[in-house]
């Protein structure tokens, strides 16, 4: 219940009084405290806590971008496609912790994001994700939100990491093909 408290505080407060932006390749940086009701019994931020803060996050960054308005009343809607996490260490309750969120590069079908959760103690977690945006049930062209996104140059190169999981992640798709 406290992920609908914080949604409406992101759009009513934090969008509303953000006054920085940042460019199409720009990292975007968002700070919460880990609440008692965001850990599980070994006291620390549970596992599945970390893509609902990620969901903030990137909606944060597109705000950040100047694009949320714009795709909202294009109808364009984000859908993660898969996600890899790599936990470091855990988040305590009461931690306060940063969620630094960067468009990392595109391909012809999907965008890649990477997000890692920061404090004081260090990186907690990294996270890559990719996704798409839909609109009436159908993909939107990542050319399409380049193109609205203002962007002109060439895509930047993946990272090494990405394009292993990439790779990894076509080898699941044809062996369930199979």
């Amino acid at each position: 219940m406290n992920l609908y408290f914080r949604l409406i505080w992101l759009f009513l407060w934090r969008i509303k009084k953000q006054a920085r932006h940042i460019d199409f390749l720009g990292t975007s940086h968002i700070r919460y405290r880990a609440l008692p009701s965001d850990c599980d019994v070994n006291f620390h931020l549970t596992n599945s806590r970390y893509p609902a803060f990620m969901d903030l996050a990137r909606t944060f960054m597109l705000a950040e971008m100047g694009l949320l308005n714009k795709f909202l009343k294009l109808k364009w809607m984000p859908i993660v496609n898969a996600a890899e996490f790599t936990y470091i260490k855990d988040i305590k309750p009461f931690a306060t912790f940063d969620i630094a969120t960067k468009l990392v590069g595109w391909d012809e079908k999907y965008f890649y994001i990477e997000q890692r959760f920061e404090s004081d103690k260090g990186l907690h977690c990294i996270v890559h994700v990719r996704g798409v945006f839909v609109c009436k049930r159908k993909q939107v062209p990542v050319a399409d939100l380049v193109e609205q996104a203002g962007y002109v140059g060439e895509a930047p190169s993946l990272p090494p990491e990405v394009l292993k999981w990439k790779a990894f992640l076509e080898v699941k798709k044809q062996q369930n093909l199979k």
